[in-house]
């Protein structure tokens, strides 16, 4: 048995799921076969606890790393500020140079707060929405973290979150006294969106929505959900954590041209290091005076220095036109080889978080998908965060890999269907959704 699967089995007899994130656990991918754990990371290469190093064609820090894992111009601000204390009984100026920069980025806005992961700021701009309102129902599109707020959809709509992100998230300890504070809408969908206007109107705080993801909205569709939450009294929340630095520098809704009332940011603001600002007009953050909103790690000094060299580099490398432009390639070269070999794919989302997902016995073709690119030397998945580390020469291995790969995922079908997948995996396949897991 491997190190890395040795370490993993023992994880799961002490910490409950395993891991700390849903998106990081084996299971979801190749179990008993991916790699489980880093020691390093470089670029976008990554090297496991036995020695095996590959390229990253997942998500990359889950979207976090855009300019690549342990850029030097982010660490060397780290390090720096590490060097001179990160947690003093005194504030850190680097927060308000972070605020003015990010006020000046977005002039729209004139309020900024800061937390250190996305689940927080995603949480801390509900509380807002709702101190500043008086209200308490918050609609939502999208995912936006895992804390009670949002779970609180599946109390009263059992499986409201399925289809909005991921099947299975069981409300579990969540408070039913918060049945029918949140409530769901799908993407594009204003018939759906209208009826929960209709219904919740003069109760609505604030829909809080993710403006972009993997597909652009319908004309008019933004500008309607803005008009109908303002005519109602409520705020306008843009969750920008997975897509925002990536399509743009900045947000999507500086593309897509609807401004909200407060955005949220985290993930790739701090190139792998922990931040989250929350960001609005001053109306919409009134709130923030009146409610407690505290907590001790949010005033370190590691995140705002990390954050203004990662916000710099970004802005004078133009990462995002980078990562679509790999992205398209990446697109392209999954289109390719599965026409040359005959694999039924669907092929989606943004140039610059594209998605890769296969049509005939889907969770066992991605899992054997996941189990021979291993073996080339690459984590993947289907979906790709690329980052301003992945480059030409880089994408034209991942292109010969997905040759390879692809032809074998055509024979083993072409042999025995399904039952050849399963075989050929040399594993258990992965899971769809969260999981109770047993171990």
């Amino acid at each position: 048995m491997s190190i890395s699967q040795a370490t993993y089995n023992r994880a799961k007899q002490i910490m409950p799921g395993g891991v700390q994130l849903l998106s990081k656990r084996p299971e979801m991918f190749a179990p008993e076969q991916w790699p489980n754990y880093a020691v390093k990371g470089k670029g976008c290469k990554l090297w496991d606890m036995d020695g095996k190093s590959y390229y990253d064609m997942t998500t990359n820090g889950i979207g976090a790393c855009l300019l690549g894992y342990a850029d030097p111009d982010v660490s060397k601000a780290a390090i720096k500020r590490i060097k001179n204390g990160c947690m003093t009984s005194l504030n850190a100026p680097e927060e308000v140079q972070l605020a003015d920069k990010l006020l000046e980025i977005h002039p729209w806005a004139e309020s900024v707060r800061f937390a250190r992961t996305g689940g927080e700021t995603c949480a801390i701009a509900v509380r807002i929405a709702r101190a500043t309102t008086g209200r308490d129902v918050i609609a939502i599109c999208g995912y936006h973290g895992w804390a009670d707020w949002y779970l609180a959809c599946n109390l009263s709509e059992g499986d409201a979150l399925d289809g909005i992100h991921l099947a299975g998230l069981q409300p579990a300890g969540v408070p039913s006294g918060l049945r029918g504070s949140a409530v769901t809408f799908h993407y594009n969908n204003v018939e759906e969106f209208d009826a929960l206007i209709a219904q919740y109107g003069d109760r609505l705080a604030g829909v809080i929505m993710e403006p972009l993801r993997s597909t652009m909205p319908n004309e008019g569709f933004l500008e309607h959900v803005r008009d109908e939450v303002h005519r109602v009294g409520g705020l306008l929340i843009y969750d920008e954590i997975s897509i925002g630095w990536r399509f743009t520098f900045g947000g999507s809704h500086k593309v897509l041209g609807v401004q909200p009332d407060i955005a949220t940011f985290a993930k790739a603001m701090g190139n792998g290091h922990p931040i989250g600002a929350i960001v609005g007009t001053k109306a919409a953050m009134d709130g923030a005076q009146q409610s407690f909103i505290s907590s001790t790690y949010w005033t370190e000094a590691v995140g705002p220095a990390a954050a203004l060299a990662t916000i710099d580099k970004m802005e004078k490398t133009r990462v995002w036109e980078h990562a679509a432009a790999m992205g398209d390639i990446a697109l392209k070269d999954w289109a390719e080889a599965a026409e040359r070999h005959g694999v039924n794919v669907h092929i989606d989302g943004v140039s610059c978080l594209p998605h890769l997902g296969f049509t005939d016995f889907p969770l066992e073709t991605k899992t054997l998908y996941t189990a021979l690119m291993l073996k080339e030397g690459f984590l993947a998945q289907g979906g790709f965060y690329p980052t301003l580390a992945h480059n030409e020469k880089i994408m034209a291995k991942h292109r010969e890999a997905n040759d390879k790969v692809f032809a074998k995922i055509a024979e083993t079908i072409k042999k025995g269907g399904k039952e050849a997948v399963i075989e050929a995996i040399g594993g258990p396949v992965c899971q769809s959704g969260f999981q109770r897991l047993n171990g």
